[in-house]
């Protein structure tokens, strides 16, 4: 299955193509068109220094040419919303530095990506690892937490994307009950990382509501998650209306709400299975309002296309 194509549509249909929602693609392809390599802590530490650095420089290289192949494979099935991969510069936040050091020296290349991008219209967002828990009750678990946003802040800043949720470093909450702990410290957070900072529901510990309150109080946006939503709440439905309710309060959040991001998923085995579908056969209504939608579903983008065959074209 491969995407619709929209090049060269008369202006009436055009038109129409730039109200229609932008589904996102997330990290890689189910194909090998996007994939990106890695390297484990364990191995790293097994090597020299001199190795390190070599091994280290010859991996960012090789990633940064997948993300221009990330960026050409969305422009090529007119995808305008990319998820980047959380491990693309897999140990750049080491003690060591080395991994940012070389970061630092790719910087112009680093630009060209996001003057890419820009000069696209794709829009790129990035979603830290679960390892990130600024609600811990464990300091040393919020410091590394923060230390990983700022390495991923930095790298924003190098590939030139705004300081702002259009380039946004989206999270969960963290550890359940501790909304006041989380407040405070995104109130303490360097302005690189809570100018892009959002927050999600999930399916435990911080149901929609709740992680309404706390980006109201910290003064950030609410992507909001319908599955997350559906699993916590146990609805039967994604047209409940608190389904809409809670996507429009979300959407208040946002300073632009011409930027509000949301996620879709669908259960694998039942309505109600947190386990992700391979495509997508069911949608919110009130998506249709929404202009950013990351598509998390595991056939990727085929999940893409097989939604702009039943649901985009309807709008």
């Amino acid at each position: 299955m491969t995407a619709i194509q929209f090049q060269n549509l008369p202006d009436t249909q055009q038109q129409q193509k730039d109200t229609l929602s932008h589904l996102g693609l997330v990290c890689i392809t189910i194909s090998q068109q996007v994939r990106f390599r890695t390297m484990t802590r364990t191995r790293y530490l097994k090597l020299s220094d001199v190795q390190q650095e070599s091994a280290l420089r010859e991996l960012y290289q090789h990633n940064l040419q997948r993300l221009h192949d990330a960026l050409s494979f969305c422009e090529n099935n007119n995808i305008s919303l990319y998820r980047m991969s959380s491990a693309l510069f897999p140990l750049s936040d080491m003690e060591d530095e080395i991994g940012a050091n070389i970061l630092e020296e790719m910087s112009a290349d680093l630009g060209k990506i996001g003057e890419r991008s820009q000069a696209l219209g794709i829009r790129m967002v990035l979603h830290p690892d679960q390892f990130v828990v600024l609600s811990s009750d464990s300091p040393e678990v919020v410091q590394t937490s923060i230390k990983i946003l700022e390495r991923h802040a930095r790298t924003l800043d190098l590939l030139g994307l705004p300081q702002s949720p259009w380039s946004l470093m989206n999270i969960h909450g963290g550890k359940s009950q501790r909304s006041e702990q989380l407040i405070k410290v995104i109130s303490e957070l360097p302005e690189a990382i809570k100018s892009r900072l959002t927050l999600e529901n999930d399916e435990y510990a911080y149901s929609a509501s709740e992680i309404l309150a706390v980006c109201q109080q910290a003064g950030i946006p609410m992507v909001f998650d319908a599955h997350h939503h559906i699993c916590h709440e146990k609805l039967d439905s994604y047209d409940d209306p608190s389904v809409a309710s809670m996507l429009y309060a979300a959407r208040a959040t946002w300073a632009n709400p011409e930027w509000q991001l949301v996620h879709i998923s669908n259960g694998e085995t039942a309505f109600d299975d947190r386990k992700h579908s391979d495509l997508i056969t069911a949608m919110p209504n009130v998506y249709h309002e929404v202009r950013w939608i990351e598509v998390e579903a595991k056939r990727k983008e085929e999940a893409i296309a097989n939604l702009r065959s039943w649901w985009l074209m309807g709008q």
